[in-house]
């Protein structure tokens, strides 16, 4: 009899086979992150996906929310002012388009970064008074944030309808 996998098994995603410089690397296993936090979340049904799992509050489609705008504050500069806030999606956003939302403002964090060709230099974007982080810096919180939050929305997941992997 073949041996099952743990891989096999739970239908996961390796982690990514990235280009060698810093940069690549960083933006490589941030998009793994992205793409297997999306997958989370999209087809999580309703009313589930929106209920809190744990006594916080914490929800599949909140958690993605929030790392929306997550994504619109680092890259593009938006403003927060409630980032309590951010973690409830509006009662008349469906999942697909919380995860639509998600997937535009990754679409557009990505162009920005793609013109940036310094780790080093801050990221660019409208911050009044104040430059941007270093593009390294803002990868590297960013696969913190998305990690942070995938391993939340994993187990959200399994609670949910026993959906493991990413």
């Amino acid at each position: 009899m073949p041996s099952t996998t743990r891989r096999n098994r739970r239908g996961d995603t390796p982690p990514p086979r990235t280009g060698s410089s810093v940069t690549e690397v960083l933006r490589g296993f941030l998009d793994y992150l992205r793409t297997s936090i999306a997958a989370k979340v999209d087809g999580a049904p309703e009313p589930q996906v929106r209920t809190a799992a744990v006594p916080s509050g914490t929800n599949l489609l909140g958690l993605l929310n929030h790392l929306t705008h997550v994504e619109r504050r680092m890259f593009l500069g938006d403003d927060v002012t409630d980032w309590q806030a951010t973690f409830q999606a509006a009662p008349e956003d469906r999942v697909a388009d919380v995860v639509a939302r998600y997937r535009d403002a990754v679409e557009r964090a990505n162009d920005v970064l793609d013109r940036c060709t310094d780790p080093g230099a801050p990221v660019p974007g409208p911050r009044p008074g104040r430059p941007g982080p270093s593009v390294r810096w803002a990868l590297t919180h960013m696969i913190e944030e998305t990690g942070r939050h995938a391993g939340h929305a994993d187990i959200i997941r399994e609670l949910i309808d026993g959906s493991t992997g990413r």
